[in-house]
């Protein structure tokens, strides 16, 4: 191949990698045990940000930013403790921060892939090392997550920083089938998302020119996750587009710890420009710009559709077709058969269900239990294990979750509460309480629900509440069936020893999750391993953790390059005549046009 590739006279527009050199292997979770050097480190990071609230500036352009007003981001657990003030950028320096975006994505695009494949694994060793405690810490205060939890996020991040390289290397080595070498040359280059007027005014006139002009993506980031926060602005900037990134008031420490690490990893300034903002103020101007090329966003179902309805109704305004990228978590379930295994059912759906209070996108918030197994076998161990589970401060060794987020999801959550203690179809089994007087703490809730058609079976919970239904064993088909239609979500899991039910339960729910997991949790997805994306309403289903995810963020071109050009200027497959012949026959056809002139009709191509 690389014989054949010298031909080509523009060998400089594609990179080709030897994945051999590029192993996939996941980060190891470190321990922290007592008296370790990264259990002191954390201990360490911990104080660090306990005792100093720190400034996080908005970064346009590698330039600090603030506005008038501040805000604060407190711990979830006790909320009178705050550890990071920043202020909200302002419509005008949202749109200065998509100037600044466009100038420096029309020169990152260009960059060659080794290079910015380099970034990204100095990046990855950061992350991974000096900068890993500092995001563990940040992760566990700011966003109320365990020693464990926290842990399990930033490996996860550092995965996406090593593999979505690796990916990037097995697209670029992709060709075109090319059975003419010596005729013809074909090769693809991947491209950022690009496209637009360029206009210039000579003369009092202005003239338009359809030429390679930027565009920027918007990524919008949830708070439950940091590596998945800097996924959503990463990805896309490593395909060559440059970003906006708004992260989760709720995150803003973690964050921006990461895109600190980013920095000083070599990405050019203006790449990824870090943008706390007010949601709809952001929403309305990134959507309302004529160069917007994508949105990534992770987050509820209901905003996804906002983001989708804001893009739809300025359709026409734009100057490409906005890529839409969205994954809401949606109702996730685990569905039990009467051959399941009830100690493991009750252990993974206790760990899916109450870990990191509920908050995962992909946490079980309903339990399908047959009646053969509810009563002798899984409901009393359910209950009393939920009912021991500790709740406190996220740094507790022993705290199994902490407090959720912030006031806002407390209040919908103590709203949800109080429809359970209220309905006729619900019965509290434990939980059910709440307190916010330091820190929004929630109880692990478990509700048995006498009807599939009650909105707790339906709707997106993200709390720790765990709905039950128990189902005859007679009517397992009819239930699954009842799943599939009211269950759209992120992960849904099967608990079964009998195969010809795991048969089934593929064709069940084929297609209202995006991922099925058998015998194990809907959480827990690792990089690479389990690739997820949310099915059919909860998500656009890119499978993050696979190449297909960083498809989405490229606009490929196909190149040809003729080594024997055509010197033939008619159709080699229709006869031609002689020229005396062939001369008399265009006069007589002349002749008949000029006589009667073809009508066209509505379909005509004439101006």
């Amino acid at each position: 191949l690389s014989a054949l590739r010298s031909k080509s006279r523009n060998t400089s527009l594609t990179e080709h990698f030897n994945l051999k050199e590029a192993s996939v292997a996941n980060e190891q979770l470190l321990t922290y045990e007592v008296g370790s050097k990264e259990r002191t480190d954390l201990e360490f990071a911990l104080l660090g940000i306990l005792n100093k609230v720190k400034h996080v500036p908005i970064v346009i352009n590698g330039q600090e930013y603030s506005s008038t007003e501040e805000f604060q981001q407190v711990l979830p657990y006790n909320f009178q403790q705050p550890i990071a003030r920043y202020s909200h950028a302002h419509r005008v320096l949202i749109n200065m921060a998509i100037d600044r975006c466009l100038e420096a994505q029309a020169k990152w695009d260009k960059t060659k892939l080794s290079e910015r494949i380099a970034i990204w694994e100095r990046a990855a060793k950061l992350i991974a090392g000096r900068f890993r405690t500092d995001i563990v810490a940040a992760t566990m205060l700011g966003q109320g997550k365990t020693l464990r939890q926290a842990e399990e996020d930033v490996t996860e991040l550092v995965d996406l920083m090593w593999i979505n390289p690796i990916f990037l290397r097995e697209l670029a080595n992709y060709e075109p089938i090319n059975d003419s070498p010596g005729a013809c040359w074909n090769f693809m280059r991947l491209r950022g998302l690009t496209g637009g007027l360029f206009s210039i005014q000579l003369n009092n006139k202005m003239y338009n020119y359809l030429l390679y002009f930027p565009g920027f993506v918007a990524a919008i980031s949830p708070f439950n996750y940091t590596g998945i926060a800097a996924n959503l602005a990463f990805t896309p900037a490593l395909m060559g587009n440059a970003v906006l990134w708004k992260p989760s008031d709720s995150a803003i420490l973690s964050n921006y710890f990461v895109f600190e690490a980013m920095r000083e990893a070599g990405l050019p300034d203006g790449v990824v420009n870090f943008l706390p903002a007010e949601e709809i103020n952001f929403a309305t101007a990134v959507t309302q710009h004529p160069k917007l090329a994508g949105i990534n966003f992770t987050g509820t179902s209901s905003v996804l559709k906002v983001l989708w309805q804001l893009v739809a109704s300025n359709l026409s305004f734009y100057e490409n077709y906005p890529r839409l990228v969205g994954e809401g978590g949606g109702k996730n379930f685990h569905f039990v058969h009467p051959s399941a295994d009830p100690e493991t059912v009750v252990a993974c759906t206790i760990r899916s269900a109450f870990e990191y209070a509920g908050q995962k996108c992909s946490s079980c918030s309903m339990l399908y239990v047959p009646e053969s197994l509810w009563k002798s076998e899984i409901m009393v161990p359910l209950v009393n294990a939920t009912a021991s589970l500790c709740v406190g401060h996220a740094t507790y060794c022993d705290c199994f979750c902490s407090a959720v987020i912030n006031r806002r999801a407390y209040d919908r959550i103590y709203m949800w509460l109080r429809y359970i203690n209220q309905s006729p179809n619900c019965e509290l089994l434990t939980g059910g309480t709440s307190d916010k007087q330091r820190g929004y703490y929630v109880d692990p809730t478990v509700v048995l629900i006498k009807d599939l058609d009650n909105i707790i079976c339906k709707e997106e919970l993200l709390a720790p509440i765990l709905g039950v239904y128990v189902y005859p064993d007679s009517h397992i088909e009819e239930t699954m069936a009842k799943v599939a239609e009211i269950n759209h979500g992120l992960i849904g899991a099967v608990f079964a020893r009998d195969e010809g039910f795991i048969t089934k339960a593929f064709e069940a729910f084929r297609s209202n999750v995006g991922n099925l997991n058998v015998n194990d949790k809907s959480t827990g997805s690792i990089v690479g391993q389990q690739p997820f994306g949310a099915g059919h309403m909860t998500g656009t289903s890119d499978k993050l953790g696979s190449p297909f995810s960083l498809l989405r963020w490229t606009s490929p071109q196909v190149i040809k390059e003729s080594y024997q050009p055509n010197e033939i200027s008619y159709d080699p497959f229709i006869q031609v005549p002689e020229q005396e012949e062939s001369k008399e026959k265009k006069e007589k056809y002349a002749s008949e046009m000029s006589c009667d002139e073809m009508y066209l009709g509505d379909n005509s191509l004439e101006p």
